[in-house]
């Protein structure tokens, strides 16, 4: 047993060692994937695993193997805001929203409005799009997400600002439009909605400051509080810029997704890529399913913050680069293949199995028969010391 034990020890080392060649010396590093011109968002992804990627006031989806086309195109198409303007967006999965009595249709992209009247225009799955709500008392938008725990009633959220304060509005499927906070912190870029286990601010909404490095939650209530202190460089194109929070299964195989946006004369001039990052790399570097990652603008480093009883920040992607991230981080389940269900097919997949009820039959007797001969020697050793 011991030597078992001591067996699986040296091989769980070896998987350790592994892993961490694997990631590099200094840890996992993203992958400059596919060049997308003034790329500056992502979002998704949609029903049929593919992203969408904002860049230069137009749409493309990504699919999986990584084969880029137009999105939203023509006369009924997205009108983008052009200007290197910073029009984030997100992808709807399909809650429904109890209180309006409607749902969200999946796959539908919401993308800030940024000229007036300052909103929320909605994309629908065919690429066309129209005006889905009007966000009133605002300076300027400048993130979005979805509820996806129902804190906030399952509503679309952005955020904004006026008079210098952070305001947080949440907007149900009918486009009504209910504040949460017109006083918040200053915040810009990814936002996301913390899973229930995320300790004493499950269901919060998690917001970046580059300016202060803090990572705040703001709750239904409109009330915030700081999570953690991402220990990073901070500062305007430099501090953290996205959270997002590891989906369920990810750790057994997906993709991370980070825009990395060209900004000439810039500290962090960028590349104008689609960044990835494997499940594996992360996985290797001990992020779990349920925590929350946060990236920077400057360098696209990127930190695991877990919490449970407290918070606990550890670095993930630490080395300098010349990165510019803005935007999301998306974080991406690879499908796991169905079983076929089809008799036929299966058996066309499975080969012949022999029939082992005879083997098993015979493997049992064997068995028995060498119980018995065990006792019998047992037997004819005592009647041999008797004598």
């Amino acid at each position: 047993m011991r030597l078992v034990a001591r067996g699986y020890m040296v091989l769980l080392g070896a998987l350790a060692l592994v892993a961490t060649v694997s990631t590099g010396a200094t840890g996992p590093t993203w992958e400059h994937w596919l060049t997308i011109p003034g790329i500056f968002d992502v979002a998704g992804p949609r029903q049929d695993g593919s992203l969408v990627v904002a860049g230069n006031g137009v749409l493309y989806l990504v699919d999986p193997a990584g084969n880029v086309s137009p999105f939203a195109r023509g006369p009924q198409g997205y009108a983008g805001e052009g200007g290197g303007a910073e029009s984030y967006m997100t992808v709807s999965q399909g809650h429904d929203v109890a209180a309006a009595g409607c749902s969200f249709i999946p796959d539908d992209v919401f993308v800030l409005r940024l000229h007036a009247p300052i909103g929320i225009t909605r994309i629908n799955g065919q690429g066309q799009a129209s005006p889905f709500a009007t966000v009133p008392g605002v300076d300027a938008l400048n993130g979005i997400t979805f509820d996806t725990t129902g804190s906030y009633g399952y509503r679309l959220l952005a955020s904004g600002t006026s008079n210098g304060r952070g305001v947080i509005v949440a907007i149900d499927c009918a486009g009504a439009v209910q504040t949460i906070t017109r006083t918040g912190p200053a915040l810009e870029g990814g936002l996301a909605v913390a899973p229930a286990g995320f300790g004493a601010f499950g269901g919060d909404l998690m917001v970046p400051d580059e300016f202060s490095g803090n990572i705040y939650a703001i709750g239904p209530d409109g009330n915030y509080t700081v999570v953690a202190q991402s220990g990073l460089p901070v500062g305007g194109d430099i501090g953290v810029e996205s959270v997002a929070f590891v989906p369920p299964g990810f750790r057994r195989g997906g993709e991370a997704y980070y825009a990395d946006r060209a900004t000439p004369n810039n500290a962090h001039p960028g590349s104008d890529s689609l960044l990835r990052m494997p499940a594996a790399d992360l996985a290797a570097a001990a992020v779990h399913d349920g925590d929350m990652l946060a990236a920077t603008e400057g360098g696209a480093t990127v930190i695991d913050v877990s919490c449970r009883a407290t918070c606990q920040v550890v670095t993930v992607v630490g080395a300098p680069t010349s990165s510019h991230g803005e935007g999301h981080i998306v974080l991406a389940v690879t499908p796991i293949s169905p079983l076929p269900t089809n008799p036929a097919a299966s058996a066309a997949r499975t080969p012949a199995q022999p029939n082992r009820a005879p083997l098993l039959a015979i493997a049992g007797l064997l068995v028995v028969g060498a119980a018995a001969l065990v006792g019998a020697s047992a037997i004819r050793r005592r009647k041999a010391r008797g004598k």
